[in-house]
């Protein structure tokens, strides 16, 4: 069968006749939260804290379960554009030609106070966007639109950074501001004194390691989920503190 043309806001788009996926788009919904200034949205599931300071800024949202992934997905990047196409609910709140890009940042947790656990309740793909990103694509007053959303490339300002916390015996990273993918898939620290440890996910983009590294220098080496792998030498001094956030000129581009 023919592929058949879909025009949604002057982006041609091409699917099979029986797909729900469109030319990589998938069909989505979008809310926002966090004020008219997106300062609510900042911290969130992901562990970022400031979203300037990571390198985020006001372009970024909450995902629903499903996309989230247990905080695998936290920074990675998705185009999103409202579905004007008339065939879903909401479609008149659209703003026509537009697409808005964000990082996730935050999870939106399923609301059991709700059927099927609300908007972000288990198997929807929703995104519960900062308000300043959203108003790029929807009108206020609809609340809730219909969205096309596709992950693509992150691009950031600057390298990749490491904000530091834990004890003395024990290390916990955030690694931010990572381009490509946008998200990591494994992480390794090194002390002056040490070979490469393998890290573990503890939650969000936070990364541990059970090991006591106080007065060494640390060095990093990241894996992108995009399969792009780094090493970020001599990223600290040896006075290093905790709470600290520590800026590399390394990037990922996958």
């Amino acid at each position: 069968m023919a592929p058949r043309m879909l025009v949604v806001w002057g982006v041609v788009l091409v699917a099979a006749s029986a797909a729900t996926d469109v030319a990589g788009w998938s069909p989505g919904t979008a809310t926002f939260y966090g004020g008219s200034d997106g300062s609510g949205t900042m911290g969130g599931a992901c562990g970022y804290g400031n979203l300037y300071s990571a390198g985020y800024g006001v372009n970024n949202a909450a995902l629903s379960q499903t996309l989230f992934n247990d905080g695998a997905s936290c920074g990675q990047c998705y185009a999103i554009t409202c579905d004007g196409s008339g065939a879903r609910t909401g479609s008149q709140y659209c703003k026509p030609g537009n697409t808005v890009t964000v990082t996730a940042t935050n999870l939106c947790p399923p609301n059991y106070g709700l059927p099927n656990g609300g908007w972000c309740g288990p198997g929807r793909p929703h995104f519960d966007m900062s308000q300043p990103a959203w108003e790029n694509i929807g009108v206020v007053q609809g609340g809730i639109i219909p969205v096309l959303y596709q992950q693509v490339k992150c691009s950031r300002s600057g390298g990749v950074r490491f904000n530091i916390a834990g004890s003395n015996y024990f290390l916990l990273v955030s690694i931010q501001n990572l381009g490509g993918s946008g998200s990591v898939a494994a992480a390794w620290v090194k002390g002056d004194k040490t070979g490469w440890i393998q890290m573990s996910r503890n939650w969000g983009a936070n990364w541990q390691a059970l090991s006591g590294l106080t007065g060494q220098a640390l060095s990093f080496a990241v894996t992108s989920t995009g399969g792009q792998y780094i090493q970020f030498l001599n990223v600290t001094p040896t006075w290093w503190q905790f709470g600290q956030t520590y800026s590399t000129n390394q990037q990922f581009y996958y």
